[in-house]
């Protein structure tokens, strides 16, 4: 399958779940669960974000200090 059709066949899919998320909130009674589950999702999403940065900031070992003299930066600077 080529870029093209996989292209348009993302849209058409988009395009299907925003009509059935706009039938389940609006037209079925199911319209207030639909929002809680949804709202849930999104917030979750962004929790578990922010605790995956977390875990790796708590689990990544430091980075070794590196040994560099810039005073001879300075100087082959000064000499070109």
């Amino acid at each position: 399958m080529n870029d093209k059709v996989m292209g348009y066949v993302i849209v058409l899919g988009s395009l299907f779940g925003i009509a059935c998320y706009f039938c389940l909130l609006f037209v079925s009674p199911w319209a207030l669960l639909v929002l809680q589950v949804s709202a849930f999702i999104a917030v979750a999403a962004v929790l578990t974000i922010i605790a995956w940065i977390g875990y790796t900031l708590a689990t990544t070992p430091p980075m070794e200090e590196l040994d560099i003299d810039f005073e001879d930066f300075d100087r082959e600077e000064k000499e070109t």
